[in-house]
């Protein structure tokens, strides 16, 4: 397949081109630990379908594990809305294939408009509510995270009181994109009252894989996530 590596010239950050010249394009925004790579397997498929995929590297992941950004929302959702706004100026038609915390990071980014569709795996979708079941975990309240600012935990997540802040202030409220959901049933970050909530809020198709995890990473879990790619790409 035809792939083409450049640096986005709004933002001078590593990208991947993926698939022939078409009039549509899918941007692919990965999560945590992921990298513009991962979106070939998709890209695979939507070439096949007359279209070419877009990804970037986050802050701190990929080629930009040295960035003077971090992977924070107030660094990476500014980069998500350059990515969309670089795409509209260059095809027809732009659609979203996001996972994780990149979904959420597309949400705020994107709420506006300008995306045909949308396809989000094991999406981050309240924040503020996942930091304080992280809270909850760790046994640290609201009042002693504003006092120290930053607390490391025992699970590996360091939790901020500017992170809190800005996703309190930051909720999504706005998302009028045809959007497809798939949703292990085992997710441990974003709770199934959740995600059913929003589906039915903003309209869209909730698909959930009962016996996944938020990672999806199993043979069973990948198979069930490319026969759900290939159904929705259809």
């Amino acid at each position: 397949m035809r792939s083409e590596r450049f640096s986005l010239p709004c933002l001078e950050i590593p990208a991947v081109l993926y698939g022939e010249p078409a009039d549509r394009v899918w941007l692919y925004i990965h999560g945590k630990l992921g990298c513009k790579e991962e979106a070939e397997p998709f890209a695979e498929l939507a070439r096949a379908r007359g279209a070419q995929v877009l990804a970037m590297d986050l802050p701190r992941h990929g080629a930009r594990q040295n960035s003077a950004q971090d992977f924070v929302p107030w660094d990476a959702v500014p980069e998500a809305a350059a990515l969309l706004s670089y795409a509209r100026e260059r095809w027809e038609r732009v659609s979203l294939r996001a996972v994780s915390l990149g979904a959420w990071f597309s949400l705020l980014a994107c709420g506006d408009g300008g995306l045909d569709r949308a396809l989000l795996v094991s999406p981050v979708l309240d924040m503020a509510a996942l930091i304080e079941t992280m809270m909850g975990w760790a046994g640290v309240t609201a009042a002693q995270l504003e006092a120290v600012g930053e607390i490391p935990t025992d699970f590996g997540e360091t939790l901020s009181w500017r992170y809190l802040q800005y996703a309190w202030a930051h909720p999504v409220t706005q998302w009028e994109v045809p959007t497809a959901i798939l949703y292990g049933g085992r997710d441990h970050l974003t709770s199934q009252e959740t995600v059913t909530a929003f589906s039915r809020r903003f309209g869209c198709r909730l698909t959930v894989l009962e016996e996944g995890e938020h990672w999806l990473h199993t043979p069973e879990e990948l198979a069930a996530l490319r026969r759900w790619e290939v159904k929705a790409l259809s």
